[in-house]
């Protein structure tokens, strides 16, 4: 067997009849399967985690639409791969072969000179992309590329669905269908897995092999047996990878520093990147620490600039020190909430006009209309602080910040208090 691709590769769907899951995309009268019948297809970005058949997804409609199809993965692909691709296809430009498809795998590894790259191609029109991420687009994908692309989320492959994939290679498979194959239970499978379609396959395949003969008999304890454990201790590209940084999190978040070092760990031991751990601290730092601890974004800063620079192993011990902190740090998520809170304030309210004593009038004409008058300079003031609205009229008195109740941000409130009296006095 050993001649032959993994049984992952040889299952993989040629057509969407064999596409298992995303029946919101790719099921009757769902707007992506119409868009590929019609032919009229936009640059797309396929958001989900891995195993779920983004790469498969892509593949099939190049082949549906018999479209050239180049692909790249940004992990060992650069700018200069990017625009040979590209030439490649502004040479067959308006040929019979139709517009070609550009797949980029993992495009959020892409840095912005790189994303950059391929705005115009885009644009002109030279390429259809499609993106395969399993991070967030809005934080990782550019907004010029974003604004140019559909964004379809993809879903977990159900346990239905997981099952269905293994019956159809017991099935189907060329190699398989010469042996008697019986699965007793699937819940070592499944959960090994990760939800992940390719690595479900290549763990049955593992199971298989290990037990040998023509006669085969799948059941929990020999799945656990002829698999290695390890499968099972992070999985840094599966389901795991979001349920522990999760948990690592929330315990960072809940003041526990002995169950944030131990998903530390976790995360470590299953070979995570560090710059993505010390990323979250840098969020988690504003996001459930803010103004009560000031210092904890400092430190989470200096934390991600280490990190970068030492790599593992080292890189640990100062994961772990800035881990402990923040764990130990007095928490507010007021910051938060106030930018929250701000945000859907402009999305009721619209675009108000800014005060004319905030504006600034550099030309005469301005000045005349009435920009910038009565603007009171704050700093020629006692205590650098004179009383006047910066909001525009109609939000005048809108509680926006409200100081978390913690020693930092007290003592923030009575500064604020003091300053502005009933105003701030809540």
């Amino acid at each position: 067997m050993t001649n032959y691709p993994p049984l992952a590769e040889r299952m993989r769907p040629i057509s969407l009849e064999n596409y298992v899951g995303q029946k919101h995309l790719v099921g009757e009268n769902s707007v992506l399967k119409k868009a590929i019948e019609s032919g009229q297809l936009p640059s797309l970005i396929f958001w989900g985690p891995p195993g779920i058949g983004k790469t498969t997804l892509a593949n099939i409609i190049s082949e549906t639409l018999d479209r050239p199809f180049f692909s790249l993965s940004a992990i060992n692909s650069g700018v200069k791969d990017i625009r040979e691709v590209i030439e490649k296809a502004t040479s067959l430009k308006g040929s019979f072969m139709g517009q070609p498809i550009l797949f980029i795998d993992e495009i959020h590894r892409f840095s912005k000179s790189q994303q950059d790259s391929l705005l115009g191609a885009v644009e002109k029109g030279l390429v259809t992309l499609i993106g395969a991420t399993t991070e967030n687009p809005s934080f990782e994908v550019i907004s010029a590329l974003l604004s140019r692309c559909q964004v379809y989320i993809l879903q977990p492959l159900t346990e239905a669905e997981l099952i269905s994939i293994i019956e159809n290679a017991i099935e189907k498979d060329a190699i398989l269908k010469t042996k008697k194959i019986v699965v007793k239970e699937y819940e070592a499978l499944i959960r090994l897995s990760g939800g992940d379609a390719r690595k479900l396959l290549n763990i049955f395949e593992i199971a298989i092999n290990g037990i040998g003969g023509d006669k085969v008999e799948i059941t929990n304890e020999k799945v656990l047996e002829h698999v290695q454990q390890n499968l099972a201790l992070y999985d840094k590209s599966g389901e795991q990878h979001y349920d522990i940084i999760s948990a690592f999190i929330k315990s960072i978040r809940g003041s526990d520093p002995n169950a944030a070092v131990y998903w530390l760990a976790r995360m470590i031991e299953g070979g995570e990147d560090p710059s993505f751990i010390a990323r979250r601290l840098l969020i988690l730092a504003s996001e459930d620490i803010g103004n009560a601890n000031p210092n904890a974004l400092l430190l989470a800063n200096n934390c991600f600039t280490a990190v970068n620079v030492i790599g593992y192993p080292e890189s640990r011990i100062i994961l772990a020190q800035c881990v402990t902190y923040l764990a130990s740090s007095a928490k507010s998520n007021a910051a938060y909430e106030a930018i929250n809170t701000a945000q859907e304030l402009v999305k009721k309210t619209g675009d108000l006009p800014v005060p004319l004593h905030l504006r600034n009038a550099p030309t005469q004409l301005m000045k005349e209309i009435g920009y910038g008058i009565e603007y009171q300079y704050a700093h020629a003031y006692d205590g650098n602080f004179i009383t006047q609205e910066y909001l525009p009229e109609k939000l005048s008195g809108t509680k926006i910040y409200d100081p978390g109740n913690n020693p930092a941000e007290n003592k923030l409130r009575e500064k604020l208090k003091s300053n502005w009296n009933t105003k701030y006095n809540y």
